[in-house]
């Protein structure tokens, strides 16, 4: 158990720690949840706060903005960590808070890593909670609807946090340097800051992290440390580490993995995997690019190409770098070796098109519900064939528009399971031909 209070010198503190801001106006990223006029905004202005639960990535200022609150508002503030405490500690902390609130003081009680109490340890809190004993402030970087108890979820609102933008960590970086009394020799290029804040996917602590290990690494020559892109390099002892979200190369490598992939080629399509995830890639932007390839490069060829890229994606955002590593290359070399169909893709494209020019069209009548008795007056529903009523569940019923009534936008190729689906199709045209 921790107090707000009991903090250790600031010189022994780690740079990231320093520059914890310790009021809303210093801090960064999150304006949907602490911008002006936000309802946590104004409740920390007027001091009516309530129990809440922060949902994010690491170092986007979850603990950040627990000791805020507790600034702003005066309330006594100790934090528990979930790997740690126990019921006992709960229980410890809890007495606390009832002298504190017999002194009319408020009683914040940080939880990191909620996901990590037992029920038994979540329950605990329930009744200090309704009571109003102590406000809760839990933090977690897994869905709360899945890892914080219903009855505990109830009594708190819920907070989502977001990665920080390239540009707010370089906003940090630059405040670090400026504020810092130590690094008033620090030479810097905004390339080097632009990397360092690449490299972090959104996470301050990282960000700031980097920055202070590249600056102790950097030699002191002429009073000046004297910090350019291959010093940098040389800190961070990789080539990859200089690898940019922005610029063209993110895309090169990006299209690479891709059409490797399109071309049925696992070898390549790793390897290119590999130079996007050592660089500092965001996993999950790759993962995001596997589910879009498993419908546009295989579709209906392989109905489990999807499944597969959708679990990866989970993988991820469970694991993390570098665990997630080995879900990617699963998927990557999953759908790589799958039959692959543009079917799909080109379909949606005419569909599309067709789409955007008959706009105005309505639809047909008979496809329409009745729901009052106007709508019945006009004819709607009026010859709609309910394809459970006939025998092969199929009528010969026209769905779309009078103008494109013969228009076909999907043609499914011989490849994999797509094979099977042209077979279908033309068992149902030929039902419908009867």
């Amino acid at each position: 158990m921790e107090s707000l209070f009991d903090e250790d010198k600031e010189i022994y503190k780690p740079l990231a720690d320093k520059m914890r801001p310790l009021v809303l106006d210093d801090f960064f990223g999150q304006e949907d949840i602490v911008g002006e006029n936000s309802p946590l905004r104004q409740m920390i202005e007027t001091d009516n706060i309530s129990s809440m639960i922060l949902w994010g990535p690491p170092g986007v200022g979850k603990t950040t903005l627990a000791k805020i609150i507790a600034r702003q508002t005066n309330s006594a503030f100790y934090e528990l960590s979930a790997v740690t405490s126990g019921v006992k500690d709960i229980k410890e902390l809890i007495e606390l808070a009832r002298y504190n609130k017999s002194n009319n003081q408020k009683t914040i009680v940080f939880v990191d890593e909620i996901h990590r109490f037992n029920k038994a340890q979540q329950d605990a809190f329930l009744p200090f909670v309704e009571r109003g004993d102590i406000i809760l402030i839990g933090a977690t970087t897994e869905n709360p609807s899945f890892e914080v108890n219903s009855a505990l979820l109830s009594r708190t609102k819920v907070y989502v946090l977001k990665s920080l933008t390239m540009e707010q960590i370089e906003g940090i970086l630059k405040r670090a340097l400026s504020i810092n009394y130590e690094y008033r020799n620090v030479i810097i290029d905004d390339e080097c800051l632009t990397v360092i804040a690449g490299i972090s996917n959104g996470d301050a602590r990282t960000a700031l992290n980097t920055l202070e290990n590249v600056i102790n690494l950097t030699s002191l020559k002429r009073g000046k440390r004297k910090i350019d892109k291959a010093s940098l390099e040389k800190s961070l002892q990789s080539k990859t580490f200089l690898y940019d979200k922005k610029g063209e190369e993110h895309y090169n490598l990006i299209s690479a993995l891709h059409k490797s992939m399109r071309n049925s080629d696992p070898d390549a399509a790793l390897y290119y995997l590999a130079r996007m995830l050592e660089a500092g890639e965001d996993p999950l932007y790759v993962a995001r690019r596997l589910i879009r390839f498993a419908s546009e490069d295989i579709g209906i060829a392989n109905v489990n190409a999807l499944t597969q890229a959708v679990s990866a994606y989970q993988a991820v955002h469970f694991n993390g770098m570098p665990e997630c590593n080995v879900n990617l290359a699963q998927a990557v070399v999953y759908l790589s070796l799958s039959p692959k169909s543009n079917s799909l893709y080109v379909a949606y494209g005419k569909a599309k098109k067709d789409a955007i020019r008959t706009a105005n069209v309505k639809v047909p009548l008979h496809l329409r519900n009745a729901v009052t008795k106007l709508d019945s007056d006009l004819g709607y529903g009026e010859g709609y064939m309910y394809a459970h009523d006939y025998q092969d569940k199929v009528t010969n019923m026209t769905c779309l528009p009078e103008e494109l009534k013969d228009q076909h936008y999907y043609f499914p190729t011989n490849m994999g399971n797509e094979k099977k689906a042209r077979e279908v199709l033309n068992a149902i045209a030929k039902l419908k031909n009867k």
